[in-house]
């Protein structure tokens, strides 16, 4: 069974468990012994189940069960033993009696509280799961134990006149529940004052003490410790405020420490001033303003543009290009700026504002400047208030060319958004037809430009999945009747010849994207009414495949994909730095307040420690999804290699990913050489997950940032 079935099975017996002690409680109150003793009877199977799926859930990590076996567990194997030992035989006795009398013995407190006890014990191991989150701390389970001591105390006092020692353990319940606030909450409110360019001066003791107190128990999946590495400086709490707007005595306090901080600031990682040899400069501007955009369809959608377009004007380069890009703001109040999704950009470039620079306001502008090395398909999209700036349409494509290659056939870029509710080509909300000569090379470049994943499939030929993630594949193989599983933020390029038939791309086995047409001529070049690039709406004349059926298709496994190759680093290296990011959802204090937070190793940003590396290290990071929703790992400024999912290594071609979907009960372990000075985000690319706190930051020891650290989510 899947970790995320076992998630699922273990949620449901515990609330079983919860169920059947709260109906045998009110059974009896209602002085109906039978009804009670049957319920009490399925209580204990439920709870010795919860025992069983716990159990079984250990086997995928002690991240799964954590808060289960050091709380949840223990308070309804013991609630349940009292109930079962002082409710127990009174309900026998009373199932039996003859007289009625005897049944309304049934209804006493002693039988009553007992059983309700159980159940609210039991109901304490789901609210700590979903309210509370990972992981279970001494505050929390002081917090979760007076509620439950809490309910009892009220319960027992309803029913009785008089509770023996009511006083001391309402004093003793009180205590609890204040000591545990203090122990939640106090540390992350002193912690949260911190900022990146501040967080270097720590010892390398309290890195050890920050990593062995990570999640998994101080060990990571392949059973190796979780050891600090050497002379390390410590992640410390990065004290910034989401949206940038904290409160201003705070920020001064964060800039002054940082600006006294020894270190190079983060604005010395710029771009050169040329290409490198036989490259050219591209220059390009893009100016942020509010527009309405006219869709295929010509429906109207009011929206945040670059050049009153949606997605904004394309960016391209050869290889060994230099790409400068001049940002202007026209009218986006919330500011705005450039982030390169997937390309290794120094750091000064990266466009993450209150990090690497400020944002744009309005009237403003920004010029990045940067060589095009990496080739392949990429995006750029606005960093600040990006959920909002992302989803209204502030957004790009970014290809580079190799050098030397020239363009043949058909190539296509196809960033699908979802616009105004609605699933958008480019700017297309019909499918885009076009005609291309049967022999053609055809190439798709599909891009993920939302918030969740999306499913693809590629009806009418065979094709091969060439690159992911802008890096290519070794030894892609054909591929047909296959359902391809696209992550948010994330790329795939597929490759194919044009057939004598129509070939149709699907988005979420419903959506027609793309339809191409075989043109008449045959010569492998299009026709001239139906060129490259003519773009019509489909008259559902033909079918490359049956929608229903493609639905059908099974998604193909990346990690299986593919011939195997070399590569740098294996999962049997010596990594000099070990992180572990278990991702889940609770309460956790965001920005001064209490929040029910994506959470990051229990922690919402900016109360997240910043991950502390040296240049040259290797690094290894293992992350962890015990929630229910998936989370598409994006780590800026650096591409990382797949090392296992779940415990089980890649097979297929070497998978170098910039974002990477973590599914619910998933264990993703990947490594990268830190060989990109800077400061830089680690987040979710749901950006409505970041937003609510599943962010944090990656910092290079010396680095430090001159901006208040206020990111704009």
């Amino acid at each position: 069974m899947t970790t995320d079935r076992l998630m699922a099975l273990d949620l449901l017996v515990s609330v079983l468990a919860a169920a059947a002690w709260a109906g045998a409680g009110a059974a009896a109150a209602a002085r109906r012994p039978r009804t009670a003793a049957a319920l009490m009877a399925g209580a204990m199977v439920a709870s010795l189940a919860r025992a069983g799926s716990v159990l079984a859930l250990a086997g995928a990590g002690w991240w799964f069960v954590q808060e289960k076996v050091t709380v949840a567990l223990p308070l309804l194997l013991t609630a349940s033993v009292v109930a079962a030992v002082t409710a127990g035989p009174r309900l026998l006795a009373a199932s039996h009696a003859a007289s009625a009398a005897g049944r309304d013995a049934v209804g006493s407190p002693a039988v009553v509280v007992p059983l309700l006890g159980a159940g609210y014990a039991a109901a304490a191991g789901p609210v700590q799961t979903f309210l509370l989150g990972y992981p279970a701390e001494p505050g929390s389970a002081l917090i979760l134990l007076a509620v439950v001591a809490g309910a009892v105390l009220v319960t027992w006092r309803a029913m009785a006149p008089r509770v023996p020692l009511l006083r001391a353990a309402t004093a003793a319940t009180v205590a609890a529940a204040l000591a545990g606030g203090v122990l939640t909450f106090l540390p992350a409110t002193t912690a949260g004052a911190t900022t990146p360019g501040a967080a270097l001066g720590a010892t390398t003791s309290e890195a050890a003490t920050a990593e062995a107190a990570s999640p998994g128990g101080g060990v990571l999946g392949d059973g190796a410790p979780a050891a600090a590495a050497p002379a390390a400086d410590a992640p410390a709490e990065g004290g910034h405020d989401m949206r940038g707007h904290a409160a201003s005595a705070q920020m001064s306090a964060q800039t002054s420490t940082q600006m006294s901080a020894p270190g190079r600031p983060v604005t010395d990682f710029r771009g050169p001033a040329e290409p490198a040899p036989g490259g050219t400069v591209r220059r390009f501007t893009l100016t942020a303003r509010t527009a309405t955009v006219t869709l295929s369809s010509g429906r109207k959608v009011a929206a945040w543009t670059f050049d009153g377009q949606v997605p904004g004007p394309p960016i391209t380069a050869t290889q060994g290009d230099l790409v400068e890009v001049r940002l202007r703001n026209a009218d986006i109040t919330e500011g705005v700026t450039l982030h390169w999704h997937g390309y290794d950009v120094p750091s000064g470039e990266d466009g993450v504002p209150g990090l690497t620079q400020e944002a744009v306001p309005p009237g403003g502008e920004f010029v990045y400047r940067f060589l095009a090395a990496q080739t392949g398909t990429y995006w750029y999209h606005t960093h600040e208030v990006s959920d909002i700036g992302v989803r209204m349409g502030l957004y790009g494509m970014f290809v580079v060319a190799p050098k030397g290659s020239a363009t043949t056939g058909v190539d296509l870029t196809l960033p699908v958004h979802t616009f105004a509710g609605t699933t958008v080509a480019g700017d297309h909300d019909q499918p885009i037809l076009q005609g291309v000569a049967p022999g053609t090379p055809v190439r798709l470049r599909l891009v993920n430009t939302d918030n969740t994943p999306h499913r693809f499939t590629l009806a009418g030929t065979v094709y091969r999945l060439v690159a992911v993630d802008g890096a290519d594949l070794s030894g892609p193989g054909p591929l047909s009747r296959a359902g391809l599983r696209l992550p948010a933020g994330g790329r795939y390029d597929l490759a194919f010849t044009m057939p004598s038939g129509p070939v149709v791309l699907r988005a979420d086995d419903r959506t027609e994207v793309v339809r191409l047409t075989a043109t008449a001529n045959g010569t492998g070049h299009a026709s001239e009414t139906d060129a490259p690039g003519t773009q019509h709406t489909s008259d559902n004349a033909t079918d490359a495949g049956d929608a229903a059926a493609a639905a059908g298709w099974p998604e193909l496994d990346l990690t299986r994909y593919g011939t195997p190759a070399p590569t740098p680093y294996t999962s049997r290296s010596r990594f000099d730095r070990r992180f572990t990011l278990v991702l889940d959802r609770g309460l956790a204090l965001g920005d001064g307040l209490p929040i029910y937070a994506h959470t990051i190793n229990g922690r919402a940003y900016p109360h997240v420690p910043t991950q502390v590396v040296r240049e040259g290290d290797l690094v290894r990071l293992t992350v962890v999804n015990r929630g229910r929703d998936t989370h598409p790992w994006h780590l800026h400024g650096h591409r990382v290699l797949v090392l296992a999912r779940d415990g089980r290594a890649p097979t297929g071609s070497p998978l170098w990913l910039d974002t990477f979907d973590v599914r619910p009960g998933e264990v993703w372990e990947v490594a990268f050489r830190a060989g990109n000075p800077g400061l830089w985000m680690n987040h979710c690319h749901n950006l409505s997950h970041a937003d609510l706190g599943m962010m944090l930051h990656l910092a290079y020891e010396g680095v430090t940032t001159p901006f208040h650290g206020g990111h704009g989510g």
